[in-house]
């Protein structure tokens, strides 16, 4: 091997020649290769070959190729989430609930902050129900810190929405509602409120969808269908804004459920679902629902079906209410819903979407099983008519 002979050298971006650079800072310290035996050049090969592979790792590592650098945001990203931003805020409010505590003797005022958001130029502000509940008195504060009485136009429990008015003056900036039936889960949003209360106005977090038409059931059972997402709702998000990238309404943060091990998860109020609660509340006050008139008793499941050898683990028990529109139609206490209006029902949940669905006055085709004896050869298959009576 003659002297001054290299292994064809490598180049990575950013780095020079790593195997040239190593050779020569070893030849400057004395270890040329000139005067070496042939057993001194073959340890001398797999040296430099070691250390240039170890420059090799290192290299990789630093340019990135690593799990420990993160990716960072696209800059088209960052811009498109700080109009969006900066064109909703106005649009979200901080609400202040006043209550008074103590007896007639010591009474004090305690006062409890969220969020709204302002739907239109005329005032109404939608929020939670559970921000203003019991509330003597309700302030709002707008973006440019003024601050305004505000009074109760109507409120739903059922879907945890309220809908408030302060006087609009033309200074007002509604937002726009979007299609929430339109959004894909892993689409980026944000949410927007006062988390901890007007110290942290407006504050600003990113997330994606992270599932939609989650079903939970409110206090009273009822099922309860929500948009799910990553970003952050903290207290005081509550009634605030969940936006696209177009800077559209399609949701209201309601809740957060968070427990230890894991991020919490984030809940959004459909606005497809809001726009219909927030017309029944300017209207009437309150959000008017059709009821069949029945008590559920239990689902047929795969032990039920197997006892009484029915075809399917599918329908709902049920017992007429006295005086209501099942006990007027005719339907018996332990008939088997097994469909509304040719859908089928499977579950409890499913039988009170499908009624919820639907509007007062409204005739819906009810068909049953009913058992003779606990006898399915006896039982006969029946469609009801039944009207549907205002909640």
């Amino acid at each position: 091997m003659r002297r001054g002979w290299y292994p064809q050298p490598f180049t990575l971006p950013h780095q020079g020649n790593i195997c040239r650079a190593a050779v020569q800072a070893m030849e400057k310290a004395g270890i040329g290769c000139g005067f070496m035996k042939e057993v001194g050049v073959k340890v001398w090969l797999v040296f430099a070959g070691c250390f240039c592979a170890g420059l090799l790792l290192f290299a990789l590592l630093y340019n990135g190729f690593g799990i420990s650098q993160p990716a960072a945001v696209p800059q088209q990203a960052q811009g498109a989430i700080s109009q969006v931003a900066a064109a909703v805020s106005p649009s979200v409010v901080g609400i202040s609930n006043f209550r008074q505590q103590g007896d007639v003797y010591d009474q004090i005022s305690v006062e409890s902050t969220a969020s709204g958001v302002i739907i239109d130029a005329e005032g109404h502000i939608v929020t939670n129900h559970h921000v203003i509940q019991g509330a003597d008195r309700i302030t709002v504060t707008l973006a440019d810190g003024v601050e305004k009485e505000a009074r109760l136009i109507g409120a739903d429990p059922h879907t945890d929405l309220a809908l408030i008015k302060i006087p609009g003056d033309g200074q007002l900036t509604p937002i726009a509602f979007g299609d929430s039936e339109q959004l894909a889960v892993g689409q980026q949003v944000l949410a927007i409120g006062n988390p901890l209360g007007m110290r942290f106005a407006r504050s600003v977090t990113a997330g994606i969808v992270s599932g939609l038409n989650r079903l939970l059931a409110t206090e009273d059972g009822r099922p309860f269908r929500l948009i799910q997402t990553d970003a952050a709702i903290n207290p005081g998000n509550s009634g605030g804004a969940l936006v696209t990238l177009d800077g559209q309404l399609i949701g209201i943060n309601t809740v957060k459920i968070a427990a230890a091990g894991f991020e919490g998860m984030g809940f959004a109020i459909p606005s497809n679902q809001v726009q219909e609660v927030v017309e029944q509340l300017k209207h009437h006050g309150r959000v008017i629902r059709p009821v069949l008139g029945i008590r559920m008793l239990g689902e047929i499941n795969g032990e039920l079906a197997r006892h009484f050898n029915l075809p399917s683990p599918s329908g709902v028990v049920v017992e007429p209410l006295p005086d209501g529109p099942a006990a007027k139609a005719g339907i018996k206490a332990y008939d088997i819903i097994i469909s509304i209006d040719n859908e089928d029902v499977g579950t409890s949940l499913e039988l009170q979407e499908k009624i919820a669905s639907r509007k007062a006055g409204q005739t819906v085709e009810v068909k049953l099983l009913r058992l003779v004896g606990g006898d399915v050869a006896q039982a006969q298959i029946m469609t009801v008519p039944v009207i549907l009576q205002e909640s």
